[in-house]
């Protein structure tokens, strides 16, 4: 039996007023973890344009799509699923954050603005995810396991 190729998706970093724009991961908010807004890239799409698109349909809002900062790998060390994360910083070009957007998916449900101190009272992955957002350069962070 072939093993499954690793998922590729996209994330984004947006900081408005120096906090950081996260949505909850699962739907309803079950596990109470919060992540960058983004998701699976499509074929025949840029990295750029799949995560404008998947930005927008998560949160409502329209980013311009900066530099890579972050790639991150996570796996479930029982199974076969693996996916690699590229994380790009973003710029907000309009629109405001508001918890009535509805994600065409149904999987977001709430989206809050992170100070960096807020950040180490919450679960959010991966773990360097605000070294990520408030530093510099591009990080690294190989196959942290996927949380349950």
């Amino acid at each position: 039996m072939s093993t499954p190729s690793p998922r590729l998706a996209v994330r984004g970093l947006l900081l408005i007023d120096n906090r950081l724009l996260l949505v909850n991961a699962w739907p309803k908010h079950r596990g109470g973890l919060w992540c960058a807004p983004g998701g699976g890239v499509e074929r025949g799409s840029s990295l750029p344009d799949n995560l404008a698109r998947e930005f927008h349909e998560e949160t409502g809002l329209t980013v311009g799509v900066g530099d890579p900062c972050l790639v991150n790998e996570f796996h479930d060390p029982d199974g076969s699923f693996h996916q690699v994360d590229v994380y790009f910083r973003c710029t907000l070009l309009a629109g405001q954050v508001d918890n009535s957007w509805k994600d065409p998916e149904r999987v977001v449900c709430e989206r809050r603005l992170f100070s960096r101190e807020q950040m180490a009272t919450i679960k959010v992955k991966p773990d360097s995810l605000a070294d990520a957002a408030w530093g510099e350069g591009i990080l690294y962070d190989p196959l942290e396991p996927i949380l349950r």
